[in-house]
């Protein structure tokens, strides 16, 4: 298991700082505070204000039963890429995962981590080619790793009309309260540079995420439209012609994103049906 994601634990003693370390989703975000020495709630405290201070792109909060229609205005406004993230501890997780690698933040350097700029993280990935170079990626599932069957073409399709990310994934309530930020570019699909999105457990590092948007948004005119601490949300403007082209989509996603077949639907012409009837894509990592 490949650990990338500070829990944003940094308990200061006189000569030496520890930090802990989870995987996607390991446990609640922001942690339980209610054990720590008051000092070490300070410093958490500090070190947690310097992480959002670090954070350098605009964040707009809106309702999240508005947080649609924001997007697709700030879409068109020419001010850069608006990506919803959800409510307020999917921000953190965001932030956390931005900053983890700085050294300002935390007060160490973490080796191994990734402080890579967006501009060497896009450099990267206009190297790449996806789906053949996801192979490069010593985390990528194997060929034969992929045994989901194809499965018999369901009766009946049940998708989600829209964003996840503006609800809660246990109650499917809508939060009160979700944000969107604008990252400086013009093109959504670059947005995990921006954000160092990747690079945890079968998620891959951003890079790839970059290759994997860019084709999808050649092919399917495919856009981010939100991103959390372990989802993607995607709308494409082109469905699949037909039940062979969806199959191919299907097997495209499922290599790339595992969890959403062996997690989730359990066959790939699930899949491929949920791409034909909806605009929608959900890409999930556990």
């Amino acid at each position: 298991m490949q650990l990338t994601r500070r829990s944003a634990l940094g308990f200061f003693g006189a000569t030496a700082i520890a930090i802990t370390t989870r995987a996607a989703s390991a446990r609640p975000f922001p942690p339980d505070l209610s054990q720590l020495s008051p000092k070490q709630r300070a410093d958490y405290e500090a070190m947690h204000a310097r992480m959002m201070a670090a954070f350098p792109y605009e964040r707009l909060t809106v309702p999240g039963g508005d947080a649609l229609a924001e997007w697709e205005k700030l879409s068109r406004s020419g001010r850069g890429w608006p990506v919803i993230v959800g409510g307020d501890d999917d921000l953190e997780r965001i932030v956390d995962q931005f900053t983890m690698a700085d050294p300002s933040v935390s007060g160490v350097v973490v080796p191994g981590l990734d402080a890579r700029s967006p501009k060497d993280i896009l450099a990267a990935a206009a190297r790449l080619r996806f789906p053949a170079d996801l192979q490069k990626w010593s985390g990528a599932y194997r060929p034969q790793d992929l045994r989901a069957p194809e499965g018999a073409w369901p009766a009946a399709v049940d998708v989600q009309p829209g964003p996840t990310l503006i609800s809660d994934v246990i109650s499917g309530k809508v939060h009160e309260r979700v944000h969107i930020v604008l990252l400086p570019t013009a093109s959504g699909w670059e947005a995990p540079a921006y954000l160092r999105w990747g690079g945890w457990n079968a998620c891959p590092p951003p890079e790839y995420h970059v290759a994997a948007l860019r084709r999808w948004h050649e092919a399917s005119g495919a856009v981010l439209v939100g991103v959390n601490g372990d989802t993607m949300n995607l709308r494409a403007t082109t469905r699949p012609r037909d039940r062979a082209a969806a199959r191919a989509l299907a097997r495209e996603q499922y290599g790339y994103c595992p969890d959403i077949v062996d997690q989730g639907v359990s066959t790939i012409s699930a899949l491929a049906a949920e791409l034909m009837a909806s605009d929608w894509w959900h890409l999930w990592w556990d």
